[in-house]
């Protein structure tokens, strides 16, 4: 099969909080296994507790030496750019070049906008705007922008990222609005709760903005996964944990989107998605944390021997 890159998302556990020196060893094992990436989820208030990612991924970085490390994906509306390129920049210095940001816009949980002071009507020019920022603040030049929302006037940003010409951004999302960002600004697509089928469509459609002489453009895709004797033992587990995660009903999602059931059978459902052009997937096992590594010790022993090549 073709080759993919696999990753790990961390901090959506569904069940409360891993204690901190247990989530660095989880994060050393994982690169040990042989996991390409380390992305922490994002959200300021979500109804289940979740750390800050830049703080766990800049402890993360001092724990490991080879994974790319990743906010996945960062509600970067609620957050002011700067601050944010800031951030990457930091944890790319710290890491020794692995920084990455994944960036969308969310809005599945309102609160968190209203508590921020950003309308959620705004949330997708906010994205782009802060985008076309960090991406000038990481550039040689001093960085000028004068935009709906942001101003900078020959600002520099010290120390710049130590990955040329800048840190890869991952831009997550499937209405066009985000598909438009992402082939514009981004280095790559990020989806989630897609079949294969929309993933191509969507992937088309984004690199319909990319801007000539852009380069390569990556196709990722953040996908929730259990392992178990039967589908339907893991799709009960998967329903169970989504409903638990996102406060709605998954009975008829979970297995259009996840990957389910015995080794073979997910190795199947991600076949189809690298068929569709993915080649970077970021898993996220649905089950409790007393279970969550043994969820990615057998993935890495039974399911990405079968896209290593």
């Amino acid at each position: 099969m073709t080759r993919v890159a696999f990753g790990v998302s961390l901090g959506s556990f569904g069940a409360g909080l891993v204690p901190g020196p247990t989530l660095l060893d989880w994060a050393g094992e994982i690169e040990r296994l042989g996991f390409e990436a380390l992305w922490f989820r994002d959200h300021l208030l979500w109804h289940s507790p979740v750390l800050d990612p830049f703080t766990v991924l800049g402890a993360i970085a001092a724990r490991t030496s080879r994974v790319r490390l990743g906010p996945g994906v960062l509600l970067l509306p609620l957050r002011n750019p700067v601050a944010v390129a800031k951030a990457v920049a930091s944890l790319d210095f710290l890491s020794g070049g692995r920084a990455m940001l994944g960036a969308g816009v969310g809005g599945e949980f309102p609160k968190e906008y209203q508590a921020s002071g950003v309308p959620t009507g705004e949330r997708g020019r906010r994205a782009t705007e802060a985008l076309e920022v960090i991406r000038a603040l990481w550039a040689d030049a001093p960085a000028t922008h004068k935009g709906q929302f942001y101003n900078l006037e020959d600002a520099v940003m010290e120390p710049r990222p130590i990955q040329r010409p800048h840190p890869p951004i991952w831009v997550g999302g499937r209405s066009d609005g985000a598909l438009a960002r992402a082939g514009r600004l981004g280095d790559g697509w990020l989806a989630y709760f897609v079949t294969p089928e929309g993933f191509a469509r969507r992937l088309s459609r984004a690199l319909e903005h990319r801007p000539p002489g852009a380069g390569a453009f990556g196709a990722g895709l953040v996908l929730y996964f259990r392992l178990a004797p039967s589908r339907e033992e893991a799709e009960r587990a998967a329903i169970q944990y989504l409903e638990h995660e996102y406060h709605q009903p998954f009975h008829d999602l979970a297995g259009r989107y996840c990957a389910l059931g015995p080794p073979a059978t997910c190795v199947e459902a991600i076949g189809q998605f690298v068929e569709a052009g993915v080649r970077e997937v970021a898993l996220i096992p649905t089950c409790p944390p007393a279970m969550f590594m043994d969820q990615v010790r057998q993935a890495a022993a039974d399911v990405l021997p079968h896209f290593a090549r």
